[in-house]
């Protein structure tokens, strides 16, 4: 673990910094998972995986469940519109203990995070908030020309000043050839194995949903366990229900009794 002072000025122990990512590109291959809460946090860590990322808003609830691991905080492209609240949110999130922040905005965006020396993530190839520009949800760099574009992209983040980058559905062979030429740090989100991260969201891992992406992999099946949650949940209440009309709910032993003799002078009592 390494120890670092975060920007609240806090001693802090991480798993990794921004200085040990650059070191280990290209060296080791490592992953990355979205955590949205203290639950989330804690089970990535628990797990081994290297690295989270989560929305801005949930970083004292990500930081509590894993305190010692690289976290990314991602601003959400609406919700902070003007580079006032992007440079606001970014700081409430590194104060909160984020290592990096996250943006899907243009490299005047990013430049402006990297002009604080904040680890700016951005995001090329897909993305999805942006697809009507693409023509829909649909892998980049089918084509020379778009490889050599997305490419140029690259670059233009390099020069803006990121630190690393969410590469989300590039074909794979473009992604190899991009890694190796890129001093971004890269984390394929359903670019093939040839980026530095492989990064695939925790919802589905673990199979939260009945259907996860053609890049994805569900490695559980929560979404079964969730559907079995909700029918026992409605067989519960029915038994209820039912219990109570026939006068089975609730049984002696599940009320308190007064002695009869004191049932007797209450009586007398009332009378």
């Amino acid at each position: 673990m390494k120890r670092i002072y975060d920007w609240d000025a806090r001693f802090q122990r991480r798993n990794y910094t921004a200085h040990d990512l650059r070191a280990l590109k290209g060296q080791r291959k490592l992953t990355q998972t979205t955590a949205n809460s203290t639950e989330e946090a804690a089970a990535a860590r628990d797990a081994g995986i290297d690295l989270i990322m989560g929305n801005a808003h949930n970083t004292a609830a990500v930081r509590s469940g894993a305190p010692d691991m690289f976290f990314t905080a991602a601003l959400a492209l609406p919700d902070f519109p003007t580079e006032a609240d992007v440079l606001r949110a970014a700081f409430a999130a590194m104060k909160d203990g984020a290592d990096s922040v996250y943006t899907a905005r243009g490299p005047h965006i990013v430049e402006m995070l990297a002009r604080e020396e904040i680890p700016v993530m951005c995001h090329l190839g897909l993305v999805p908030r942006r697809s009507t520009w693409k023509g829909g949800l649909r892998a980049i760099g089918k084509t020379a020309e778009e490889a050599l574009a997305l490419w140029q992209s690259f670059r233009s983040m390099e020069d803006a000043g990121a630190f690393s980058v969410e590469a989300e559905v590039i074909c794979a062979e473009v992604m190899r050839e991009i890694t190796r030429r890129s001093s971004l740090i890269t984390s394929s989100l359903g670019s093939g194995d040839g980026a530095d991260i492989i990064y695939l969201f925790q919802n589905d891992i673990c199979g939260e949903a009945p259907e996860a992406p053609r890049h994805a992999r569900a490695f559980g099946n929560i979404h079964a366990l969730t559907e079995e949650i909700s029918a026992e949940r409605r067989r519960a209440l029915a038994g209820f229900r039912a219990a109570v009309a026939a006068s089975a709910y609730p049984a002696p032993a599940e009320t308190a009794s007064i002695p009869d003799d004191e049932l007797a002078r209450f009586r007398d009592m009332l009378d």
